[in-house]
């Protein structure tokens, strides 16, 4: 698959990962071309970590992985949407989602 069509704008592209059985958005991720290429490789997510500048597996370490189900692109082909069967917690936090702090 070329994947340069979604790098044209970041070297960088923004994914929504969200969680098949139920629709909750865990969390929000960025890759590179290299995590993207894994991902589709493996069957599991990868990142690119800003803080890091390095790749990531989600859950390598704490075995909370995320089974792809399926990958969509936006319109613009700049920011994704990843299914996933979550194993255990998607938030470093032990939060389910990453998305627990509610504003209002």
């Amino acid at each position: 698959m070329d994947l340069d069509k979604y790098f044209v704008k970041s070297e960088l592209i923004p994914a929504v990962i969200q969680e098949k059985s139920t629709g909750e958005v865990l969390m929000l991720a960025y890759m590179n071309r290299e995590s993207m290429q894994k991902t589709f490789e493996t069957g599991y997510t990868w990142f690119w970590s800003r803080s890091r500048q390095e790749l990531w597996n989600k859950g390598a370490t704490s075995g909370h992985l995320q089974k792809v189900v399926e990958i969509f692109s936006d319109c613009d082909d700049d920011t994704l949407l990843i299914t996933v069967e979550q194993m255990g917690a998607a938030c470093h936090t032990g939060n389910h989602s990453c998305f627990y702090k509610k504003l209002n």
